[in-house]
């Protein structure tokens, strides 16, 4: 049979370029030896979740822990499965998490020489090593249609044997070139399939990046490489991508084991040397007593928007992930507490082996650590970002006042004092706790522990001393005189030492004052609320909490 022929009539494109050509259009590239080339190859058929962000922060991080390059892959090759702005989607949630790329799809980046980075535009490359395959009898036409693929899958179900195109039902492996033309002549749909050189008799040892030694059977199905619209399909492209940019390190899930054999052997036949694999395990979580995996119909915590909607503080959901990925990230957190998380030295083989346990308790004590070290400043960036696209319409209108907002989170985030407050643990909760601060949204519930008369007499006489340019030990000098008038203690020691002589303590003068102008018992420095509160408004709601 003239290969050369029939790989011009089931390729006929006449500007395509030989093989070698590529090699020098996609020079390996100038980096250490210890650099890696990572990617992030997602496919824009839906929603980013939690599993790509684990595993894009193990391509990022160890990409940029070794000085090399991190780079994004479009695979469109399944156009029926195109979702409009998945693509847009996937570097905005990855962004939003401080994920970011160094190259490729969508990328304004001088680094970007290996493209173009969306498999569709590169089909004259796949087509080009798809003819040297067929020329070299290492590829061939197949016109089975999928009543007969459907068929031969029956059969082979019912005999209990391995499903696939392989030995005496790789039907099409055999046509005479006759019958080749034949079925071209007659117009029949075809796709290019690779000729197996592989035997399920004989074993492959592999050393995985993640898992070690892992030994799996070589591939002997004559796999599909180009589909009959000319597109390839993802184990060809993928094979040809990784290679020609120049990738090192392919991180992905461990559902991909499987289709280890038809990759190496398509990297032999190709003439590549494979990239080093690491096959992560899937993200696990507890359910009652039992370990499953992280599903998408059942657990909302997978997709990335739960997050954001929630309002997570970003850094702490990338912390996080983390300690899952490298179980001493922890330990030197503690040691390293204002260090940039980056510094940290990540190593891809000390990731977890048999499934990382995603405890969302764990994140949210994270989530209240990092919240807690922000500056007002910073934590007024973060909550106005949730509240611009998440927030009510009286949300967004309370953050125009930004000068307002520092004030009030200066206060409820503790700076400056003893003790930083560590119970905020997403940005909903945060613009919750400061709702009382704007009258639209406060709500008080005037529960107060004392009668009519002792209430009223303590909100009238306060509202009558009260100056909001005294100073906190004026302003807690008249909270006493206030004690005193209504047979309070105004001392604390005092009335625990005699407290049947008095009606109570000055700290439940406090407590009234506080219920009446904040609507709550409890709350941060009473003083300081008041004096950001402003003067009028604060005797306003004293008045307005008389009963």
């Amino acid at each position: 049979m003239d290969l050369k022929k029939l790989a011009s009539a089931l390729i006929p494109d006449k500007d395509l370029l030989p093989t070698a050509e590529y090699e020098k259009i996609y020079p390996e590239r100038r980096m250490e030896v210890k650099a890696e080339v990572t990617r992030l190859a997602p496919s824009p058929t839906g929603f980013i979740h939690l599993g790509n962000l684990y595993s894009a922060l193990a391509d990022e991080r160890s990409a940029h822990t070794t000085g090399g390059i991190f780079y994004l892959r479009i695979e469109d090759t399944d156009e029926k499965r195109k979702v409009d702005g998945a693509v847009e989607s996937i570097i905005r949630s990855l962004r939003y998490f401080g994920i970011g790329f160094d190259e490729g799809a969508e990328i304004d980046s001088p680094l970007n020489k290996y493209g173009p980075y969306y498999q569709r535009q590169r089909e004259k490359i796949y087509k080009s090593f798809v003819k040297d395959l067929i020329e070299k009898g290492l590829a061939y036409p197949c016109f089975c249609s999928e009543e007969e693929l459907g068929s031969v899958r029956e059969r082979q179900t019912a005999n209990k044997e391995t499903t696939g195109y392989y030995g005496k039902y790789a039907k099409c492996r055999s046509l005479s070139e006759d019958e080749i033309y034949k079925n071209l002549k007659e117009g029949k749909k075809f796709v290019i399939r690779l000729k197996s050189q592989g035997s399920i008799e004989n074993k492959i040892a592999f050393k995985d990046a993640i898992k070690g030694e892992v030994t799996v059977t070589e591939n002997d199905q004559d796999v599909v490489i180009l589909k009959s619209d000319g597109i390839p399909t993802y184990h060809f492209a993928h094979a040809i991508d990784d290679h020609f940019m120049r990738t090192t390190l392919v991180i992905r899930g461990e559902e991909w084991l499987s289709s280890l054999p038809v990759h190496l052997e398509l990297h032999k036949v190709l003439g590549f040397k494979p990239p080093k694999y690491a096959h992560t395990s899937s993200l696990m979580k507890m359910d009652g007593e039992t370990k499953r995996k992280l599903s998408k119909r059942k657990d909302p915590e997978l997709s990335l928007d739960y997050y954001r909607k929630a309002g997570y503080f970003p850094l702490a959901v990338v912390k996080y992930l983390m300690t899952l990925l490298n179980s001493d990230f922890e330990e030197w957190c503690l040691k390293n507490p204002d260090a940039d998380y980056r510094s940290f030295r990540f190593r891809i083989e000390k990731m977890n082996k048999s499934g990382a346990l995603f405890d969302l308790d764990k994140l949210n004590d994270v989530s209240k650590n990092e919240i807690s070290r922000l500056s007002a400043e910073e934590c007024f960036e973060f909550l106005n970002g949730w509240v611009t696209e998440f927030g009510t319409d009286s949300d967004r209108e309370h953050f125009k006042d930004r000068d307002y907002i520092v004030k009030i989170l200066n206060l409820i985030l503790g700076v400056g004092g003893k003790k930083r407050r560590k119970d905020i643990e997403r940005a909903e909760q945060g613009v919750r706790l400061i709702d009382y601060f704007f009258d639209d949204t406060f709500a008080p519930e005037y529960n107060y522990r004392f009668g009519k008369d002792i209430v009223n007499a303590v909100l009238d006489g306060f509202s009558e001393l009260y100056d909001e340019a005294d100073d906190n030990t004026v302003w807690f000098g008249k909270v006493k005189q206030v004690a005193e008038d209504v047979g309070f203690a105004s001392e604390m020691s005092v009335y625990k030492a005699e407290p049947e002589k008095f009606g109570g303590s000055v700290s439940d003068i406090a407590e009234i004052l506080r219920i009446a102008v904040t609507g709550k018992p409890n709350s941060p420095d009473l003083c300081s609320i008041m004096k950001i509160l402003g003067g009028a408004r604060s005797v306003e709601r004293m008045k307005n909490g008389r009963i």
